[in-house]
């Protein structure tokens, strides 16, 4: 196929005008442009949010001697200092398996304290928020926060499962107010038509008969194509098999243009499957191909968060007990509590490591589209089920383009009360700083707590 010649790239969106796939390739084509004048990337952040609970043991490498107590029914960390370790030194926790090629980029983080969420069954929007939420949320999510530092067309997309596969649209963790909770799609379909329905024919509103978006699509993607110099070009088409793995008919891709042929994947049903790790599955590749087009900087998938929607039973995974009942110790046939929640860990951390490749494959500015992202992991229950959240485990893959001192590390805060612990307020804190948007109070003060504890960003983990 005979194409122009790239015209110079910092003019490259003059003179191209958009079809019906304008609202989709928009933003993604002014990132490219701002780029292409020397811009800095986009800052990105991701939250997984998982239910009841990480045991802070879970995800302690095997090789580390971590000094624990027994405070209110759970080993928490009993550690007087601060330390910080390479994980490249350290072998990672046997659930950690699916993020073994991230060890570079990974950061697991004990010690932090989340009392002022007040616990229970699950923090609710707390989480995401250090209140007490059981009453729904009393202010701004961090998620929230961040959606205002970093804008896009979808300042905040937040996607998720519950125990209900019925459920539509949820609101259970994130927050834009007190009192004004941020929704959570539950609907692969619905989520699909939200982000991409602008190049879908118009009345045709069931999933099952679009065509792909792509069919829509085509003739955009080749004018701009054309344009395009050879890193714009390729960050291009990362988007387009992004797209393509949201659904529907290949064949007339395949037909159309051999630069769209060769990366059209085999698709299953998992848009429309009720079985949770199918929604999951598509959800991941929804929030991702949103990340890649510059629809959304805030990503949340939420598995099973919040009360009452945390009862998930992964199917799935052929686990036929759910989450609530696995956090009160009961295994089923052969397998222990902790074995079945080790094998929701890995499918979990399997999707996070899915979504990082993925953006680690796209070029932006000096290095990939994951270096400009932090991808934060925690749950909305804190450190297990009915948690006091003592401490409260965490986990970053990513630094948020070198904002964040989150590469490979093993860090520790001392015990709840000692000179140098800090809490997840102070966390979040961190991240607005990273995002441009400091703020040093986040959330409800621990009045346990001497003040420097819970204010202003965490200086070991803030470049």
């Amino acid at each position: 196929m005979l194409r122009s010649l790239p015209i110079p790239r910092r003019d490259f969106l003059k003179g191209i005008s958009l079809g019906g796939s304008a609202a989709v390739l928009g933003p993604m084509l002014n990132q490219l442009q701002a780029a292409s004048k020397g811009e800095p990337p986009p800052r990105r952040v991701v939250f997984v949010m998982v239910g009841n609970g990480i045991l802070s043991q879970s995800i302690t490498p095997p090789d580390i001697a971590r000094p624990t107590k027994l405070l209110s029914g759970k080993q928490i960390t009993d550690a007087e200092k601060f330390r910080s370790l390479p994980l490249a030194d350290l072998k990672l926790p046997a659930d950690f398996e699916p993020l073994a090629d991230y060890k570079d980029r990974l950061s697991i983080l004990l010690g932090l304290s989340g009392r002022a969420c007040q616990g229970g069954h699950s923090n609710n929007f707390g989480a995401l928020g250090v209140y007490g939420a059981n009453s729904g949320p009393a202010g701004i999510t961090v998620d929230c926060a961040l959606a205002k530092s970093l804008p896009a067309p979808f300042p905040h997309l937040g996607l998720g499962i519950t125990r209900n596969p019925d459920d539509g649209v949820v609101y259970n963790v994130s927050a834009w107010d007190r009192g004004s909770a941020a929704p959570i799609q539950c609907k692969p379909t619905d989520a699909h038509h939200a982000l991409f329905g602008s190049v879908s024919p118009a009345g045709k509103d069931d999933f099952a008969t679009l065509p792909c978006v792509l069919d829509f699509m085509t003739d955009d993607l080749k004018r701009v194509e054309s344009n395009l110099a050879g890193p714009e070009r390729e960050k291009l088409q990362a988007y387009v098999h992004a797209l393509e793995g949201i659904g529907g008919r290949h064949s007339a891709i395949r037909e159309k243009d051999p630069v769209l042929r060769k990366l059209a994947p085999a698709l299953g049903p998992k848009y429309t499957s009720a079985t949770e790790t199918d929604k999951l599955e598509a959800h991941a590749e929804l929030g991702t191909a949103a990340l890649i087009a510059g629809l959304t900087n805030v990503l949340v998938i939420a598995a099973g968060c919040g009360n009452p929607y945390f009862e998930v039973t992964y199917k799935g995974l052929g686990i036929g007990v759910n989450m609530h009942t696995i956090g009160h110790g009961q295994g089923e046939k052969d397998k222990s509590a902790v074995a079945l929640t080790g094998i929701i860990r890995r499918f979990q951390l399997g999707l996070v490591a899915r979504l990082a490749d993925r953006l680690k494959a796209i070029p932006e500015g000096t290095g990939t589209m994951l270096d400009n992202t932090a991808i934060v992991i925690l749950s909305d229950a804190g450190d297990g089920h009915h948690a006091a959240n003592w401490e409260y485990p965490m986990m970053i893959l990513g630094d948020l383009g070198g904002r964040l001192k989150t590469r490979g590390r093993y860090i520790e805060f001392p015990h709840y009360g000692r000179a140098g612990h800090r809490t997840i307020a102070s966390l979040y804190c961190t991240l607005l700083h990273a995002a441009g948007t400091p703020r040093d109070k986040f959330g409800v003060m621990d009045s346990e707590l001497e003040p420097a504890t819970q204010t202003g960003p965490i200086s070991e983990l803030l470049n």
